[in-house]
Formats: structure tokens, sequence, C-alpha cells
């Protein structure tokens, strides 16, 4: 098992101050919805989770944004906080918030979109940040492919510092093979893992970063020292 737990920040630019509140919100409503016990817990994401079925019919197309704020269990939430902290950080001081706020929520959505595309008949809600967060990752390959990613090994109790192209590249080719293998062997939900909001993401990342990166080029100068 490994984890991304830094990266290489940009130095200046702006505030990453959505970022961050990101990361509050989501830990909020999550001790919230735990707070409710099992029973309303599961009345809460029925509610406010993306249910493929039901914004196919046109109900519930609220769920397409409060989807993102819900999660699955402890480990749902402190994996997508994770690598929330590590890559939303640079995207922000480089674009702006608003500008940040905007590509956030979009591929959100178009990450949900994807996975309604491959599931149209599912009545499971889809809850997770993890299709936001792929768009994420998907643009700061684009931007900053140079950049180190600091990686912890756990089972070697150990360190290692790698580029980002590499260690998202590893990344999305993992989130592809397993999405292939869901539509083979319609898996995807048994899996609990909806490997398509996490390519779809990606791929509207890795257009939005190019754009970025066309647009502020100017702004990128790394802090390697963090």
């Amino acid at each position: 098992m490994f984890f991304p737990i830094g990266d290489d920040q940009v130095k200046g630019g702006h505030k990453p101050l959505f970022s961050y509140t990101l990361i509050a919100v989501n830990v909020a409503i999550f001790l919230y919805e735990f707070s409710l016990g099992p029973e309303l817990s599961n009345i809460f994401v029925t509610e406010y989770g993306a249910i493929p079925f039901e914004i196919l019919s046109g109900a519930d197309l609220y769920t397409l944004v409060s989807s993102m704020f819900l999660h699955g269990g402890w480990m749902h939430l402190i994996g997508n906080m994770l690598f929330l902290w590590v890559f939303a950080d640079n995207i922000e001081a480089v674009i702006g918030t608003f500008n940040f706020i905007v590509f956030y929520l979009i591929g959100g959505i178009v990450a949900t979109s994807v996975h309604i595309f491959f599931n149209p008949y599912s009545e499971i809600p889809m809850v997770g940040a993890s299709g936001a967060i792929s768009a994420v990752m998907g643009a700061y390959l684009i931007m900053f492919p140079a950049s180190r990613i600091k990686v912890l090994i756990l089972i070697f109790f150990t360190v290692v510092y790698v580029p980002a192209l590499f260690f998202l590249g590893i990344w999305i080719v993992q989130q592809m093979v397993a999405g292939m293998g869901s539509i083979n062997e319609m898996a995807e939900e048994s899996s609990g893992v909806a490997w398509w909001a996490h390519i779809g993401g990606f791929v509207f990342g890795v257009v939005a970063g190019f754009i970025a990166r066309g647009q502020y080029r100017h702004r990128y100068r790394y802090d390697s020292e963090s």
C-alpha cells in the first residue's frame, strides 16, 4: 500500500482557501452523517446520493452536486481527503479560487455523468468526492508533470519522492484496467467503486489542465523544499 502525503508547492499565487475549506466541509458532513446512526444514515445517503436511474428520469438532479460531499465510510473519506489535500492546492494557487470552484464542481458533475452513462439502470446511490478529485488529479498531471510527489510506502514504512507524471500515470492506468473489467464482468457496482467516474473526471481534468497550462504558465514556480 502506498499513499501520497505531500508534493512540491507552488510559490506565490492565490491562497488555496477553497481546497482546504472543501476538506473541512467534507469531514463535517461525514461526521453529521455518522452521527445519524445506520438507519437514518442510509436514508440520508439515499436522499442526497446520485442514483443513475432517478437522474435519467429527471428526478433529484441536485444530487449531481450533493453526492460529491457524502462518503461511505471512514477509509473512503480519509483516502479522498488525503488526495484532495495533496493535489488541489497547487491548482487553486495557479488558477484562482473562483476558477477552481467552477472547475471542481464541473469535474464532479462530469465524473458522475460518466458513471451514469455506464450504469443507467442502477438504483444504488453513488457518493464520494473521488470523481471531482480525479479531475483535480488529471489537471495536476498536465500542469505539474515534473512536480515531486512525496509517497509513503506503508509496508516498508518509508517515504520516497516520485514525479507526478509517474505517480498519476500509474494511478489512471489502474483505474482504466479496473473500469474495463467492470464492463466485461458487470462488476462495477458489486466492487463498490465507481471506476468510470474516476476515469471520466480524470479525462475532464486533463483537458482543463491543457487550457490552464496555456493561460497560466507564467505562475509556475515550485518550492521543492516543502
